[in-house]
């Protein structure tokens, strides 16, 4: 599959690239970013795949994370996919909403007109850009995590709790929790899977700790300032849905932290250094 280059940069000794590709999974051209840290001069290196949130599209991690060091410190890859298909043809919310609709994939595959063709989010982001990415970058295929923030931490737990044995740590940024018991997810997961509230369990993190086979522990981290923290993120629900299971749980309270990426960039070092580590091993 080709790949065409919009932009390089050099950052922390290492490569930050942006790249457009025709995808078959989301049938239109996706955009994704690559970090190559220096390691990756030399040999291959573990990938950390990052998803975002609502409104995003693989820009803003790139820039205002502040990832790069740490992923050149530790000789991880990076990547940041866009969060839903884009382009002509490409169905949008018909209200123009935010959490619906273009940057709002919710990284499902959607079973629902006129959302099915382009919406394919879980597909691009298991199968397709992996794929994409080891077959042209010098990744390890074997060493793999992933993390997200807000609707893309909602999309990290979700996709390695279904694929177990795929990645070798997962964390999260201000998840959405349990997105059947919230605005936010109700409005996606309805939309997207129409009303079969079982499809909808197959994409709440909370239903599929209940019947994980593989207990791979969570690191979450929550501001206690975040605006959406009471009606559309719900960190207490996952906090006793892995009690309940006994599913290993870290869920760090941050006094003070917003859902911005001021807050994403307070703690990246700590993630990053979690999934290095996972990945060493």
């Amino acid at each position: 599959m080709s790949l065409t280059e919009l932009s390089e940069n050099k950052c922390f000794g290492g490569r930050q690239l942006r790249l457009t590709h025709p995808s078959d999974a989301c049938g239109c051209t996706m955009t994704f970013a690559v970090y190559l840290p220096p390691a990756a001069e030399t040999g291959n290196v573990p990938a950390l795949y990052w998803l975002s949130g609502l409104t995003c599209t693989d820009e803003n991690f790139v820039t205002k994370a502040g990832a790069q060091q740490y992923a050149a410190e530790h000789g991880v890859a990076v990547i940041a996919p866009d969060t839903s298909p884009r382009g002509e043809g490409v169905p949008d919310d018909p209200d123009g909403a935010y959490d619906f609709g273009l940057a709002a994939g919710f990284y499902v595959n959607a079973t629902e007109s006129p959302w099915a063709e382009h919406y394919r989010m879980y597909d691009y982001v298991v199968d397709e850009l992996p794929a994409l990415v080891n077959a042209n970058f010098p990744i390890a295929p074997d060493r793999a995590s992933i993390f997200g923030h807000s609707m893309g931490g909602h999309g990290a737990l979700t996709i390695a709790l279904r694929n177990p044995g795929r990645f070798k740590s997962v964390s999260a940024f201000a998840p959405i929790s349990a997105p059947s018991q919230c605005a936010w997810g109700q409005k996606a997961l309805g939309g997207y899977l129409g009303p079969d509230k079982d499809a909808w369990n197959r994409h709440d993190t909370c239903a599929l700790i209940a019947t994980a086979t593989e207990r791979l522990p969570l690191l979450v981290d929550q501001g206690d300032a975040d605006q959406f923290l009471t009606e559309q993120l719900k960190p207490e629900l996952l906090k006793a849905a892995c009690e309940a299971h006994g599913h290993p749980l870290t869920l760090r309270m941050q006094p003070g932290y917003d859902h911005s990426y001021f807050f994403i960039a307070a703690f990246m070092g700590d993630h990053v250094r979690h999934h290095a580590e996972a990945l060493a091993n």
